[in-house]
Parts: C-alpha cells; sequence; structure tokens
C-alpha cells in the first residue's frame, strides 16, 4: 500500500485500486484499473476527458493511496470491499437497493414448496424470476396452484390441522401433509413446476396430453377432464407472454441513455427467450462510459440476485474478461458479456437503449412534479435551503422497556429506505422519550459530522416539546444554522360524541421561532409528503422495537427450556445462527444437534411453540 503525490509517474504501473481522499481523510472516491499509472494520469491530464465532475471531484481530493494487486479479478473484488466499507460520495450509489423477488424450489425435500425470497443463495435450490414486484409473484404462483396444486403451508403447521386447508377445498393444494397424494405424484407436479419456470411450456404440455390421452383410454374421464383444464391454462398463460429472442437461456441485456450529466440504465429480464420484467437506475456521469458501466455491473451483481449465463452490453468493456471471471464464481457457472453487433442481440440491445430513454423521461416528469412539491414545503415552512434531503426521527418503547429509535429518510423528494437508520437506546433508563431522542439525535448528527453527511431539513415526530429538544442539539452541536427543522404533531379529534360526526383537527406543523403552526392544505402534496416521511419513521421504530422485544422474549424462553442448560444454549445458537432459526427448526433438525437427545428436542420444540395452541 502507498500514498502517492502529484506526480502520477510516481504511480505503480500494475493492476490495483486507488482511493481518492479528501478533507478528515474522508474517501470520496475508489477505483480499480488494469493499470494504476495510466488511469490516474487521465485524472491530471491538463485537457482532462471531457467530464466536467472530474476537475469538481479533483479540487477535493487532498491524497491518493493506491494498493496493488496480483490481477485484475483481484482489484475488482477489493474495489467492491472498500465500496462496501467506505461507502464513498463519487462512487455509483443504486439508491434502490432493494432487490426484485424471486421464486425459489428446493428439488431436494420430499414434498418442496414454492416461496418468494429477494435473495439469491448458492444453496442448491432452484431460483425463478427476477420478478417487478409482489403483484406479478402473485399472478404467477396463482396461476401455478391452479395448474399443479404443490403445499403452501409448512408440513407441521397443516399437519397440526384436522383437516386439509382451504387451498385443498377449492383445488389449488394437493395436501401431501395429510397423505391425499403420493410422493411420486407429488414429484410429477414439482417437474412440472420446474418446466413451466424455466419457460419449456412446450414440454409440459407434451407430457400432459400423453397422460390426458393415457387417462382417456382407461375412462378416467374426471382425471382426463382435469389434464386438459391444465393444458388449456398452461396455453392461456403464454399466449401473454412477450416472446423477444428465438434463442434459449437467460439473458440480462443493458441499456444506456444519457443526456447531460445524468444517466439512466436500464436492465431487461429475459428468461427462456421471453421478456418477463424491467428495471431502471438513474446515476450521475461521473465516469467515463465504459468504467460506468463496469461499475454499474459490478455493484448490481454483487447482491444476491439471479445471475444470467449471458450479460448483453451495448458497448466494449475492458475490463469484461474480469469482470466475467469474477460473476462466473458468484453464479458457479460459466457468464458472457457479450458486445452484439448484429443479428437478434442487437435488436435486445437496442430494445434496452429505448426502455432506458423512455424510463429517463419518465422519472424527469415524476423529478419535476417533486422538485415542485420540495419548493412548496421550503416556501410553506420557511426554510433556508431546498430540503433535498429529509430526516425524520421517533421513538418506541413500552413502558421504558427496550427503547428504539428510528430514522427514516427522503432523497429528493422520494423514500429512500436504503438510508433508514435504527438506533437502540444506551444511555437512557425508563420512559423518557425526550432524553431517548435527545441521544438518537447526537449520534446521528456527530456521525454525520464525521463523515461529511448531514441532511437538510429534519422532521420530528411530534409537537414542541420534540422541536425543543431537536433545536437545542442542533445548536449544541453548532448546526442551527446548517439544518433547518420542525415538528408534525398528529391531528386530534375535535368531537366523539354518540350520534355526532367524529372532527378532527388539521395535521399541524411546528417551527422554530414561530407561535403558531404551520396549517398545510389538507390533501396537498407537501403535506402527503411530510406525514409519509413521518409514518415511515413510526412504522421502523414499532417494527424494530417488535422485534427487540420478541428477541428478549424469545431469548428468555430458550433460557426457561426445561433441560437447557449455558452449555446446550451456546450449542443451539452456535449450530444455527439465531434464536429465530432455533424456533423454526423442527424437532428431527434439532435432535440432529450433537448432545441433545431426541427427547429434550421434542421437549424444547414444544416449549418454544406451545403459545400456538393445537
Amino acid at each position: 500500500m502507498t500514498e502517492q503525490s502529484w506526480d502520477p509517474k510516481r504511480f505503480p504501473t500494475s493492476s490495483g485500486v486507488y482511493l481518492m481522499r479528501g478533507e478528515a481523510d474522508a474517501v470520496l472516491y475508489v477505483g480499480k484499473a488494469k493499470n494504476l499509472r495510466a488511469r490516474l494520469r487521465s485524472y491530471f491530464s491538463a485537457a482532462g476527458d471531457g467530464r466536467g465532475q472530474i476537475p469538481f471531484l479533483m479540487s477535493r481530493v487532498r491524497r491518493i493511496e493506491t494498493i496493488v494487486t496480483d490481477t485484475e479479478k483481484e482489484a475488482l473484488i477489493l474495489e467492491n470491499t472498500l465500496i462496501k466499507k467506505h461507502r464513498p460520495r463519487y462512487n455509483i450509489n443504486l439508491r434502490d437497493d432493494k432487490t426484485y423477488l424471486s421464486i425459489r424450489l428446493d428439488p431436494r425435500e420430499d414434498f418442496p414448496v414454492l416461496q418468494t425470497v429477494r435473495k439469491v443463495r448458492r444453496d442448491g435450490a432452484l431460483y425463478f424470476g427476477p420478478y417487478a414486484s409482489g403483484t406479478a409473484v402473485r399472478e404467477t404462483l396463482k396461476e401455478i396452484y391452479r395448474i399443479f396444486p404443490l403445499r403452501h403451508y409448512p408440513m407441521e403447521t397443516c399437519r397440526r390441522r384436522g383437516r386439509p386447508c382451504l387451498f385443498y377445498q377449492i383445488g389449488q393444494c394437493s395436501a401431501p401433509c395429510h397423505g391425499r397424494i403420493s410422493r411420486e405424484e407429488y414429484r410429477q407436479l414439482v417437474q412440472g413446476v420446474t418446466a413451466l419456470l424455466s419457460g419449456r411450456e412446450g414440454e409440459v404440455v407434451g407430457v400432459l396430453r400423453e397422460r390426458m390421452a393415457s387417462a382417456a383410454a382407461a375412462m378416467r374421464y374426471e382425471e382426463a377432464a382435469r389434464l386438459r383444464d391444465q393444458i388449456r391454462a398452461i396455453e392461456a398463460t403464454v399466449e401473454r407472454q412477450k416472446v423477444v429472442g428465438a434463442g434459449g437461456g437467460d439473458e440480462d441485456v443493458v441499456g444506456v441513455h444519457r443526456e447531460g450529466g445524468e444517466v439512466e440504465v436500464v436492465l431487461l429480464f429475459i428468461r427462456e427467450g421471453k421478456l418477463i420484467g424491467r428495471r431502471g437506475y438513474p446515476l450521475e456521469w461521473r465516469l467515463e462510459e465504459d468504467e460506468l458501466l463496469s461499475s454499474f455491473l459490478q455493484e448490481y451483481y454483487a447482491r444476491d440476485v439471479l445471475i444470467p449465463e449471458r450479460i448483453l452490453v451495448p458497448l466494449p468493456l475492458v475490463e469484461s474478461a474480469a469482470l466475467e471471471e469474477w460473476l462466473g464464481e458468484r453464479r458457479g457457472k460459466k457468464v458472457q458479456i457479450l458486445y452484439p453487433q448484429r443479428g437478434e442481440k442487437l435488436r435486445l440491445v437496442e430494445l434496452a437503449a429505448r426502455n432506458a430513454a423512455e424510463s429517463f423521461r419518465e422519472r424527469g416528469s415524476r423529478r419535476e412534479a417533486r422538485q415542485e412539491v420540495l419548493a412548496e414545503i421550503q416556501q410553506r415552512l420557511d426554510l433556508r435551503r431546498l430540503p433535498e434531503r429529509m430526516e425524520c426521527f421517533d421513538i418506541s418503547n413500552v413502558q421504558g422497556s427496550h427503547g428504539v429509535g428510528s430514522l427514516a429518510v427522503v432523497l429528493h423528494g422520494e423514500a429512500a429506505p436504503g438510508e433508514y437508520r435504527r438506533f437502540r437506546i444506551r444511555t437512557v433508563e425508563g420512559a423518557d422519550d425526550y432524553a431517548s431522542l435527545g441521544e438518537v439525535l447526537r449520534r446521528r448528527l456527530r456521525k454525520g459530522l464525521q463523515e461529511g453527511d448531514l441532511p437538510d431539513f429534519i422532521l420530528i415526530d411530534g409537537g414542541r416539546g420534540q422541536l425543543g429538544v431537536l433545536t437545542a442539539v442542533l445548536a449544541e452541536l453548532g448546526l442551527e444554522e446548517r439544518i433547518d427543522a420542525a415538528g408534525i404533531a398528529k391531528s386530534r379529534v375535535f368531537a366523539n360524541v354518540r350520534g355526532k360526526k367524529v372532527e378532527r383537527s388539521e395535521e399541524r406543523v411546528f417551527v422554530p421561532g414561530r407561535k403558531n403552526p404551520v396549517l398545510l392544505r389538507a390533501g396537498s402534496a407537501a403535506l402527503f409528503l411530510l406525514e409519509r416521511l413521518r409514518d415511515e419513521a413510526h412504522r421502523f421504530a414499532v417494527s424494530y422495537h417488535r422485534q427487540v422485544r420478541g428477541r428478549a422474549g424469545l431469548r428468555s424462553r430458550l433460557e426457561d427450556a426445561p433441560g437447557i442448560g449455558p452449555a446446550r444454549r451456546k450449542a443451539l445458537l452456535r449450530h444455527f445462527g439465531s434464536l429465530r432459526k432455533i424456533r423454526e427448526a423442527s424437532v428431527e433438525e434439532l435432535a440432529a444437534l450433537p448432545g441433545l437427545p431426541r427427547a429434550a428436542a421434542e421437549a424444547l420444540h414444544r416449549h418454544l411453540h406451545a403459545d400456538e395452541g393445537a
């Protein structure tokens, strides 16, 4: 590891990673290069590379640190690790960090079940997707259960019932929990589901037609009719899917559209030649196009997402070989990054580019609308600056126990769940919401001062009292002129007399230095955004408090379990990883733990599930 002066000749010529550091030694940007000297020379060239952001970035850089690696792939992996650690301001930031839903099916189980998951793991199960929304997944599962009635619930849950569930009554579950279907028959259903989700509808229909003909020849007319209905349902589903390619296999197609300093990157998800969804990401043009695209692919596929066998890109990537090797290791199979020049794959890249342009236009329209809302909030609350980053805090506890705090964030007028934070109250005993709020605010703002990451506007869930805590903390940290503040108090009931209509006051927004609250017009976009931010902070605080309280209760229950002493508790936690997984484990899984007899496993299982009833 070396720290270099501004002379590019002193940088090494090998592959590696460079960190640009600014004031207080904060990491501003992390990059990788096959040749560090060649890459860094472009930042110091007099002519620059045409990007206005580069001089802006370099004016803030105080020193550059380099880390040499043996290979390009090592540099890529190290860059990804350092970006996650330092979260540099000028690197690509995929703010929408919520991954799409996928469908998981583990064929190794006796009676496999379909699960919706966000994380794709290399655990031997099959994953299908990604799907654009929860609605898309529900529609897909609805069609599957109608055609292939797999089970819906855990086997143990179903077996505790006296009879099969309602899904069995309506023909959308085969009730393996009550022995209504054999393993071999259920395996045939699983094979049909796998083929259908893999895009091999023709194969499924062919098998079903053969079975229908056999059933009809044997005069099993009810079975033949059921198979006929399955075939019709599959054919109706296939008709609604758009075929975009003649080739098979899975592909992600990347489209890029740039206007000025803004870039829209779109991914088209193609599975077995069918377009199943798209997703767009807004980025800032701070890098050369191939560098930006490489960084985007690296950050996106570093998540727990499905990695296809081919990725089609709109321009050649210098680092494609290292990316392919890295992606292949993550997928467990070979991955190709292709830059098509002609034919069907070029048409797909052009389709992705048109989708990127359309996504950019749609996002621009929404951005203009959001800017108008932010301007209205600034004008009505007399804020000193446009509230591009708004944060809201809330406190949750029950009679002073398990106190927690939450932070919800709105960036550029849009909720940013990836920026939400939660806090365990450390220094306050009992139900003192004011002191708890003060602790959370100090922790957040002190960290923001260290990292140069402060909000433009803070909203507090509460009235004058909570706002007073906020203004006191801002003054204490010298931020009263830097950050605007307000408190939003819930509406109050005016009358609730029997026979009379319930009347409520308007939402009141309190601002420092003003005696009367600001009343925003009911139903206005500005009020809606503030209410949504307040409600998100409240929801996040309450959900975290329930999690903390439930974890504490489960820990207490585990400690009270018969036959489970400190050594066994430690072994259980080491083996299963968490209290929740211990509770979810079956008797067989518990008994498989060395040193835990089956009788003790059964007693522990009963104890942890005693509140569920028969």
